[in-house]
């Protein structure tokens, strides 16, 4: 046996005992079935820097070689045992610091143990810009401060490298021609001798996934971030086909197109299923608060991800970054949760970067950066990575991980309204590997937390702007009733104080000052007026602030009660002044690392290095409120806007508008006057026709024409009366029911000769529209006359009873009854005495006014009419 060579095939290591095993010269590691490790020899713990006793007993790929934990190289082991037949060799590189080591690995199955072996091919160098920077890291004895732009003009969307779990292709858009791709390219695809460059994407890729490629980018619909994501067939290098997960994008007229070796099974790497992602998606839509959201989402996104330890990042108006929401295991130590950093912890260019490119996953920290090779045909320009699912971080991006104790990573963007609104960020102590699959459920959360933040916040800013505008409307109708604008904002029910939560407002207009609520004084207020009118660019009449001390040093002397100030000019001349002020805060805001020291100087090549210092340090905040939303600014100039235009500029047209006023007013007194005469001479003319169709009657000897003409006059004098009220009257439009009727009656009485009376009782003010009395004027003229008529008592006479009431708002009662036999049975079908004109008179009126007549005996006949 060639103790020496374990990998020749030819060694029995089932037949080596512990200790020659420990004289191999090459690292030799048996597992179980479960990938735990039972056998550990010297040569691997000199390679690892672990002794036997440290690892046996733990699972390797999972703790010990946690790298490893790949469908590369752990789901080699799964596969090979599923088909019950593990016989695999091939190169790994394990990014352990400060030496990478590149390994030649084989996998093989004997009769009590799956035996890896490790055989070192070289060490190698992590690059220059890395080793510089592990070296500044190294020989720094101080933190000094240093400008934060140094770390905004970074390049991290072209570092030239990927990370070592996936391979990379680029081609041209136009020609598909492939002008660079990583070193590594071949552990996708078979090395046939011949260089890939200058070939075409379909010579190498599946023809399928090329044509598609080929279709969306003729469509330009593979740009912008947008990716085609597939799982492909490609022959590996003994010819067996492999799945890899493939993502490909366009980019500056470039394809760039990455492939990673993809699960065998979803088990294997805890793929996060369809439904995973919906429940997940349920529960956040059950929350109702932001900070209930952020929980959940925290929650569920380390429940998929299998992160140890998943924030909920949050900037504020300055980039400056709070976790507002963590879940972590129990054993992680350092809670970031409430803590704050500064901007410069995640710089401008990197901000830029997941606006675009919205996640970013790291499985190792200490992993080797891949590099990229390019054709001539590529030119001097490096190939862009900003869209990029695997390009790697920047080294000082790296290093800050280093110092928070983090190794596995990941980034997705939490966009809102189009705006980087925070990440949601994984944490892993070791290296930590998630699924293609599970990275896409993760964003998928993400997104939809970010939807329920949109919707969160909107309906509350919804609710405080309309609380607002409600209020800012009752200001606006008080100010078009008002000569006094000043007044009219600060004096009434409703005032300025009444808005945008202030604790003090004031008008300044001239040389006034008008304070209410908690202000500084009105001396103070104008020199801040002056302030303000120097200062403020024409084109811009708002100005707010929530430290009002730090850019007007005089205000420093009443900061407890106007650090916050919300000021907008109510005119092009600036001589009116609508100001808002807030009181002092006092807080303290608890930051990870002094924030005074956000980035260090460095040394050689290197010009800046990342803070170590993620202790926690509070700092005492004076001198700022509560800051003054944007929409608070705008409804504070639409306010200004309706100052101006409605009492400024519109004052100049009062005079014109009491004049119009006052010739409508003069209209208005010559109508009413005209109508009352007109109601006069109808009256007049009426009662003329009345009086000749009297005399007309009188010389008639037919008994029946005698009662035609005394029934028509009477209606006449109906309609006459009711022209009366209305001259009588204060309103032309409405009638006095009670007093119509009443004169009515009495004419009617006199008409009919003695014996006959009317009883009437009539409710005062029951005011009814023209129309409606004419037409129970003419109801009761036809009831009480033939109630004279034919209900009269047997020597001649009879008594009839009249009532107006109301009936509720809007309606009228009138009710009619005599003192006679009262109706017959079925009288309504019989057939009518005389003409029937009455009584069909009677229901066209009733249909007109759109009221309902009731029929009793009590014991002579009772109408009621209501209308």
């Amino acid at each position: 046996m060639l103790l020496t060579d374990p990998d020749s095939g030819d060694t029995d290591l089932d037949a080596l005992g512990p200790d020659e095993l420990d004289r191999l010269d090459v690292g030799v590691i048996g597992l179980d079935r479960a990938g735990v490790v039972v056998v550990y020899n010297d040569a691997a713990s000199s390679l690892s820097g672990l002794s036997a006793s440290a690892v046996i007993g733990h699972h390797y790929f999972r703790v010990v070689a946690p790298a490893t934990n790949l469908p590369s190289f752990h789901g080699r082991f799964l596969a090979g045992l599923r088909r019950n037949h593990l016989d695999e060799s091939f190169e790994f590189v394990f990014g352990r610091i400060p030496q990478p080591l590149r390994a030649q690995i084989r996998m093989r199955q004997g009769r009590e143990h799956v035996w890896l072996t490790i055989r070192p091919i070289g060490s190698l160098s992590s690059g220059g810009t890395r080793e510089a920077v592990l070296a500044a890291v190294g020989s720094r004895s101080r933190a000094e401060p240093v400008d934060p732009s140094l770390c905004e003009r970074e390049p991290i969307h072209i570092p030239g490298s990927i990370q070592p779990n996936a391979v990379m292709i680029a081609a041209d858009a136009e020609s598909l021609e492939i002008i660079a791709h990583s070193v590594n390219v071949h552990e996708a695809l078979p090395d046939d001798g011949r260089p890939l460059a200058g070939r075409r994407l379909d010579a190498v890729l599946p023809r399928a996934f090329v044509d598609m490629i080929r279709a969306r980018v003729a469509a330009s619909t593979l740009d912008d971030g947008r990716t085609i994501r597939r799982t492909i067939r490609l022959p590996g290098r003994d010819l067996a086909a492999r799945s890899f997960y493939a993502v490909a994008h366009a980019h500056l007229g470039r394809v760039v197109v990455e492939m990673e070796v993809a699960p065998e099974l979803p088990e294997d790497f805890s793929v996060a299923s369809q439904t995973d992602t919906e429940l997940s998606v349920a529960r956040l839509r059950a929350a109702g608060t932001l900070g209930a959201v952020a929980r959940i989402a925290a929650l569920e996104v380390r429940a998929l991800t299998g992160f140890e330890c998943v924030l909920v990042y949050r900037f504020d108006a300055e980039w400056n970054g709070e976790a507002i929401a963590e879940d972590k295991v129990a054993d992680w130590a350092r809670s970031l949760l409430g803590l704050r950093f500064p901007a410069s912890d995640i710089p401008a260019q990197a901000r830029a970067l997941y606006t675009k490119a919205k996640s970013r996953f790291v499985i190792d920290r200490d992993s080797v950066p891949v590099p990229l090779v390019a054709a001539p045909a590529a030119g001097n320009a490096p190939i862009d990575l900003t869209f990029a699912q695997h390009r790697t971080l920047s080294p000082i991006h790296l290093e800050y991980q280093r110092n928070l104790g983090v190794n596995g990573s990941m980034s997705i963007s939490i966009m809102v309204e189009g705006r980087l609104w925070g990440l949601m960020i994984g944490h892993h102590r070791q290296p930590h590997y998630v699924a293609p699959e599970t990275r896409a459920a993760a964003t998928v959360i993400t997104d939809a937390f970010a939807m329920r933040v949109q919707e969160i916040e909107a309906r509350r800013a919804w609710a405080e702007q309309q609380a607002h505008l409600d209020t800012e409307g009752r200001l606006v109708r008080g100010l078009t009733h008002s000569e006094d604008f000043v007044g009219a904002l600060t004096a009434g029910s409703v005032t300025l104080l009444d808005l945008f939560a202030a604790t003090g407002a004031g008008i300044v207009s001239g040389d006034a000052v008008t304070l209410i609520g908690k202000t500084p004084g009105a001396a103070q207020v104008g020199a801040l007026a002056a302030w303000l009118r120097e200062r403020q660019p024409a084109e811009s009449p708002a100005y707010a602030t929530d430290a009002l001390s730090a850019a007007f040093p005089p205000a420093a002397a009443y900061r407890e009660i106007a650090s916050g100030l919300l000021a907008v000019f109510v005119d092009a001349a600036r001589e009116h002044l609508l100001l808002w002020f807030r009181p002092e805060v006092p807080s303290t805001v608890t930051w990870g690392g002094d924030p005074r020291k956000p980035v260090l100087a460095g040394s050689g090549p290197v010009a800046v290095l990342p803070r170590r210092s993620f202790e926690r340090w509070v700092e005492e905040r004076t001198g700022f409120a509560n800051p003054f939303a944007d929409w608070q600014v705008s409804l504070a100039q639409s306010l200004a806007g309706a100052v101006e235009g409605v009492v400024l500029r519109q004052r100049r047209k009062i005079d014109e508008l009491t004049g119009l006023l006052a010739d409508k007013e003069k209209l208005l007194t010559q109508k009413d006057l005209l109508t009352r005469e007109i109601d006069h001479r109808v009256k007049n003319s009426l009662q003329i026709v009345s009086a000749f169709l009297q005399m007309q009657r009188r010389q008639i000897a037919d008994p029946d024409a005698r009662q035609a003409f005394a029934e028509t006059s009477a209606r006449v004098m109906s309609v006459a009366r009711v022209h009366d009220s209305l001259y009588q009257a204060e309103s032309v439009e409405e009638v006095d029911l009670g007093q119509t009727i009443e004169n009515l009656c009495s004419d009617l009485a006199g008409m009919a000769g003695d014996g006959h009376a009317v009883d009437l009782v009539a409710e005062p003010g029951v005011m009814v529209p023209y129309r409606k009395a004419v037409a129970l004027s003419l109801i009761a003229t036809e009831l009480v006359t033939n109630a004279f008529k034919y209900a009269a008592n047997p020597t001649g006479g009879g008594r009839v009873e009249v009532s107006v009431s109301s009936s509720g708002v809007g309606i009228v009662q009138l009710k009619i009854c005599d003192d006679g036999q009262g109706m017959p049975e079925g009288w309504n079908e019989a057939r009518p005495q005389g003409t029937g004109l009455g009584m069909k008179m009677i229901r066209a009126m009733l249909d007109q006014i759109n009221a309902r007549l009731e029929v009793a005996n009590a014991p002579g006949a009772c109408f009621t009419i209501t209308a």
